[in-house]
């Protein structure tokens, strides 16, 4: 992989891998992760997973933080970014441990950011429209989300709910201290916005995740619609604008 060189040093980054239940999967992550991208740091939440992933971490002496109780994804990718701060990273990079965000794009997400383009980056799948591209209901609902965030923010973010991104150093200390809980990424982007972070899209390919099971599905797709709508506007309301 193309090695940038900022100012003559790399920046530290960090992947921050967020894991409820992923014991079919986080092997084989981990594996791709230090065999062929050992330029960046890791560390897995284990959001109080009831199956094998704590062992596995465990047994593969993994970089992890086992948390005490199920804090859920926003929770649990929070506590990602406090560990970003508290240990100095100027990047940190958000990665599912399903095994649908693939590695080999990490560049393509963190570039735009060392390159100072950027405050934040997300990863989406609808700007080539290549891999997988989820159901017809939850890109119907992924189009109305992101209507209402370029309503509230004037932000055009095509793939709202894309759970692979990257901030730098200013959008690791605003989430260290505020990031929203259940369903976050959308609630996210309007929160980094009032604060000034500035966010791109860059293309990227998804696949299906690799095992276990989605925790938006069926009705649950309606409802995450109706809350994290409201919870967006909420947020739009709370959060002082602030000058980029």
């Amino acid at each position: 992989m193309k090695k940038i060189i900022i100012f003559g040093d790399r920046m530290k980054t960090l992947i921050i891998i967020p894991a409820f239940n992923e014991q079919d999967n986080i092997d084989k992550l981990l594996d791709e992760l230090t065999q062929d991208y050992p330029q960046y740091d890791y560390v897995v939440i284990n959001d109080c997973s009831t199956d094998n992933t704590a062992n596995i971490l465990k047994n593969r002496k993994a970089n992890y933080i086992n948390l005490p109780t199920n804090l859920g994804i926003g929770g649990g990718v929070q506590t990602g970014y406090l560990y970003a701060y508290q240990n100095g990273y100027d990047i940190a990079v958000q990665m599912d441990g399903d095994g649908q965000h693939l590695p080999e794009y990490l560049a393509n997400i963190i570039e735009p950011i060392e390159k100072g383009q950027a405050d934040a980056v997300v990863g989406s799948r609808f700007i080539n429209n290549e891999g997988f591209q989820s159901s017809f209901m939850r890109r119907l609902g992924i189009v109305i989300l992101s209507t209402i965030i370029k309503m509230l923010t004037g932000m055009k973010i095509t793939d709202v709910t894309s759970g692979f991104r990257a901030v730098n150093r200013k959008g690791i200390e605003l989430f260290a201290s505020n990031y929203a809980q259940d369903y976050p990424e959308p609630e996210a982007l309007v929160v980094s916005a009032l604060h000034g972070i500035k966010t791109i899209e860059v293309p990227v390919v998804m696949q299906e995740r690799l095992g276990g099971k989605s925790s938006i599905n069926g009705f649950k797709s309606a409802y995450y619609m109706i809350k994290v709508s409201l919870a967006l506007i909420f947020a739009r309301i709370t959060t002082k604008r602030r000058k980029a």
